[in-house]
């Protein structure tokens, strides 16, 4: 959520940010800075009066203790009593502005930064880099769908079955495979430098506000009702608010996070191709990492996040890419996010396995985390995460790509975690 702040102080960045986003509702601008306005005149009104009604108190409380008869008692009585009734309406009326004014703000994404491209829709992304210039389009190949079916590893139909589709069930070496997987995203995010959670799979109302799922993707939510807890959508949601309400000293920083969790989302509105097999599903396992950064740190450890998922890809050697989000692809609370796709030889097409963010402040003003800075002032400060892995996309190239005439090959800095080197 942007500062109120920011919108009296930079009214021309956000409105040029916005129109970037393609952000249609530029006249709420105006009214949060009006209801502002009148938000510091209410507060004034108030605090005038208060004052005025302490200072008739100790007046009162004087005359008592000096056990004479003042004529005035009755009168000042007549006074308190009358600014109790305004205070309690202004009291009120700035509750109501304050409730608009939150209201507001969160329905305004983030602003991008100005190395997020200009457009409105995917083909607009701009790609940054690509492991390998030479991919050429096969028809050979067979896609993971069929593999899993051939290797009896996936099963699509039981998942069905127990569930409903989009929930997959794991069987023998595709169980284990993906076992292997979360151990070695976990210890690779461990050795570059990240402290492992275990954190709950379900989050209050107030956790998933905190980092921005709420409101903007309460459809994409799966809801508890009758507790009114949300299954997460990735592990970012617990791991972000373990500092939520929380001053932090600057040489506790960086904190820096991974987890393991299965991940729950609706998709509502996805179809045809795009949701064949493991492609969009509404149950999936991810590794995730967290950042939270001095201001003055967050370019640089954006920076430290993407080369540390190139570094795992480069391992697994699968092709990749890197796609620097135009502003209209843009998340809600990102501020820049670079997305990285892996080449799938049996669907010939690019599939995102991992977003690295920035959000600078957006999250942390939601979340009331701050850090006490040298003059001693609590400020904001940034957060960032990536996927580090996401299974279903990275376990569906694993099988495109490594498939041969003997069965599916198992990546050589995978073998230690599976005991074996190929599925036949």
């Amino acid at each position: 959520m942007l500062s109120i702040s920011r919108f009296s102080e930079d009214k021309e960045g956000i409105l040029k940010g916005l129109k970037k986003r393609k952000f249609d509702n530029i006249e709420i601008i105006d009214k949060i800075i009006d209801l502002d306005i009148s938000r510091k005149k209410l507060q004034q009104d108030l605090d005038q009066i208060l004052f005025e009604s302490n200072r008739i108190s100790k007046e009162i409380s004087e005359i008592f203790k000096s056990n004479k008869s003042d004529k005035n008692v009755d009168d000042l009585k007549m006074k308190s009593s009358t600014l109790k009734s305004k205070s309690k309406e202004i009291s009120e009326k700035l509750d109501s502005v304050k409730k608009d004014i939150h209201t507001h703000l969160t329905t305004i994404p983030n602003i991008p930064e100005n190395e997020v491209p200009d457009g409105s829709s995917e083909e607009d992304n701009i790609e940054i880099f690509i492991s390998n210039k030479d991919i050429k389009e096969n028809n050979d190949c067979e896609n993971h769908w069929d593999i899993s079916k051939k290797y009896d590893i996936l099963d699509f139909e039981l998942g069905s079955k127990i569930t409903g589709s989009g929930f997959p069930v794991y069987k023998g070496a595709g169980a284990k495979l993906q076992r292997a997987l979360i151990s070695y995203f976990l210890d690779k995010n461990i050795d570059a430098g990240y402290s492992e959670y275990n954190v709950p799979h379900l989050v209050n109302q107030e956790s998933a506000f905190s980092t921005g799922q709420l409101p903007d993707k309460d459809g994409q939510m799966y809801h508890i009702e009758n507790d009114n807890l949300y299954l997460i959508p990735t592990s970012e949601v617990p791991l972000t608010n373990i500092y939520r309400d929380v001053i932090l000293e600057n040489n506790q920083l960086p904190i820096c996070m991974t987890a393991y969790t299965p991940c729950f989302r609706r998709e509502a509105g996805s179809y045809g191709a795009e949701v064949r097999g493991l492609n969009r599903i509404h149950q999936f396992d991810k590794v995730e990492i967290v950042r939270i950064e001095h201001p003055d740190k967050s370019k640089e450890s954006f920076d430290k996040m993407i080369s540390h998922v190139k570094s795992i890809l480069n391992e697994l050697k699968l092709d990749y890419r890197i796609i620097n989000l135009c502003a209209g692809d843009l998340g809600f609370t990102s501020a820049i996010t670079y997305d990285f796709e892996v080449y799938s030889k049996g669907q010939n097409k690019w599939l995102e396995i991992s977003s690295v963010s920035n959000f600078k402040t957006y999250q942390s003003n939601r979340l009331n985390l701050k850090y006490k800075d040298s003059d001693g002032k609590n400020k904001y400060l940034h957060t960032l995460n990536g996927s580090s892995l996401a299974l279903p996309r990275v376990m569906s190239a694993l099988l495109e790509n490594y498939q041969t005439k003997e069965g599916i090959s198992i990546p050589n800095v995978l073998v230690p975690y599976t005991g074996f080197d190929i599925i036949k």
